[in-house]
């Protein structure tokens, strides 16, 4: 199932590189030049999301934890943290995955994105967006983990 989600990734992530491309060439002032724009900053959205999860991904392998796939291909969730059988060494190290995908993330947005184009506009937006909601959702969970907190539940997670 990972190569699976590593090949619907990476045809997200070229389709966003081509359509952003083709937007740079367009005129910004039509409306498909416009649909495009938003399409490719909402694309670069997703892709600095998928980079996030990859993240998580990738810590959750680095610290040996246990994990399940998704039932499914549309999950945008790449696995489900095994509270039960993972232990807070592992949760930690999957957190700290997802924050480095994010920061990558935004750093590519932050180099990539025309920030005089609305495509670039709209990318750089929904980066700090992105960033924001790690911030509010993610960290507070982390840290409390980090203190001696349980491990958390919910449907990213299985027990």
């Amino acid at each position: 199932m990972p190569r699976a989600f590593a090949l619907r990734d990476s045809a997200i992530a070229a389709a966003a590189l081509w359509i952003w491309t083709v937007e740079r060439n367009l005129d910004r002032e039509t409306f498909g030049g416009q649909l495009l724009a938003v399409t490719a900053g909402a694309l670069a959205a997703i892709v600095g999301f998928l980079l996030h999860e990859w993240g998580h991904l990738a810590g959750a392998l680095a610290a040996g934890a246990t994990f399940h796939p998704p039932r499914h291909l549309l999950s945008p969730f790449l696995f489900h943290f095994d509270v039960k059988r993972s232990s807070r060494l592992a949760f930690l190290m999957m957190s700290l995955g997802g924050y480095l995908g994010t920061a990558v993330g935004v750093g590519l947005t932050a180099w990539l994105a025309p920030s005089d184009r609305l495509s670039g506009q709209i990318a750089l937006v929904m980066a700090a967006l992105g960033s924001l909601a790690t911030l509010t959702l993610e960290v507070p969970v982390t840290l409390r983990v980090l203190r001696g907190g349980e491990l958390p539940t919910g449907r990213v997670f299985a027990r």
